[in-house]
């Protein structure tokens, strides 16, 4: 968020020296920025979120260590204490507008409930396993942040749901028994985080769909779900560049869809190339992997640092899968490698070329509106 404020800054000082808007208007615009920016990130709320976690653990652990000694009953009394303290306490702070302790609070009883459901079932013996419990647990955290519309505790569940359906999927071994109904349960999830306003937990149900396209495939090695998941991908990255405003308006992600388009795009290429790395398409589909993420980064990686480290990290993972792959033949990787960064140098040298004319015109269009 910094180098946003930062372009924007740059932005309106750069408006103002054109004589495009005025000084009042300009000072008014970087307010309105700064502070926007500091709603939307607050290292207290970090800070205060990540002492709740740590305080819940220890106190886990600290109820952990001297189960036995505990009576049932206080041992029950106590974790409903916990949880009935934390979520009503939460509130109460909330009400006075201490948002960052509310929201830490929250998270102590979310893990005090997940806590108490492993450790009444142990002591009652209940049946059931820990999917179950991770099931309830996630469920039960849901609808505690659906009712307190909490950021923080929505984003928590949808890591419980992926741990939910990691731990299925790798219950009979890698890939299978992969729950078909998590796509439901992520759209669920998905309404809950538009409706507390949670964009890391949209984010966060991206990746672990892309998990599971990863699960369904190691389940049935169809390379259909793979290919899918960089179709799709890539129709996703094609529309948030061009219907940027639309994009935003449906998926809510701050502008981070074609983000995410570039991550599915490079995660499911990466499982075809991996799939056919022997076979006589294995070139072809390399070539595919680094025109669609060179052309992501000409598309929008001006705009978009998260973009642009994600381009170069994916080029260089590539790079070194081609290298490693195609060891065995070095003529040929040096021979695909020469034309890879010849019709990189010639593309640098179109795209420097029309930049400059645009700049070009851009001032000669500047001074004739100023003369």
């Amino acid at each position: 968020m910094a180098g946003y404020l930062d372009t924007v800054s740059k932005d309106i000082a750069r408006w103002r020296a054109a004589g495009l808007i005025d000084e009042a208007t300009a000072a008014a615009l970087v307010a309105d920025a700064a502070r926007h920016h500091r709603r939307r990130f607050s290292f207290g709320t970090v800070l205060a979120i990540l002492a709740a976690v740590l305080l819940a653990a220890a106190l886990l652990l600290l109820v952990a260590a001297n189960w036995e000694a505990i009576p049932r009953l206080v041992r029950v009394a106590g974790i409903f204490a916990v949880i009935l303290a934390g979520y009503a306490g939460g509130a109460i702070l909330k009400g006075r507008d201490h948002s960052a302790f509310a929201e830490g609070l929250w998270i102590i009883a979310a893990v005090a409930f997940g806590g108490g459901i492993a450790l009444v079932g142990q002591m009652y013996h209940l049946s059931g396993d820990e999917k179950d419990a991770l099931f309830v647990w996630a469920l039960g955290t849901a609808l505690a942040a659906a009712a307190l519309r909490s950021g923080p505790l929505t984003a928590g569940t949808v890591l419980l749901a992926g741990t939910w359906m990691l731990a299925v999927a790798m219950g009979g071994g890698p890939g299978r028994s992969v729950p078909l109904e998590f796509p439901l349960y992520a759209a669920v999830l998905w309404a809950v985080s538009v409706w507390t306003a949670s964009i890391a937990a949209r984010h966060l149900i991206l990746l672990s769909l892309m998990l599971y396209a990863a699960l369904l495939y190691l389940d049935d090695e169809a390379l259909v779900v793979p290919a899918l998941l960089a179709a799709v991908s890539a129709g996703a990255f094609a529309f948030g560049h061009f219907q940027p405003r639309l994009a935003d308006w449906l998926t809510r992600l701050g502008g981070g869809l074609m983000v995410q388009g570039l991550l599915g795009f490079i995660a499911g290429m990466s499982i075809i190339q991996v799939e056919l790395h022997e076979g006589s398409y294995f070139v072809a589909i390399a070539a595919v992997t680094f025109a669609g993420i060179v052309g992501a980064l000409l598309m929008a990686g001006r705009d978009s640092r998260a973009l642009r480290w994600l381009a170069y990290a994916g080029f260089i993972f590539e790079l070194g899968f081609v290298y490693l792959t195609l060891l065995g033949t070095m003529l040929g990787t040096a021979g695909f490698f020469f034309a890879g960064g010849i019709s990189l140098a010639l593309l640098a040298w179109f795209i420097s070329r029309i930049e400059r004319r645009m700049a070009a015109s851009t001032g000669d269009a500047g001074s004739g509106a100023g003369a």
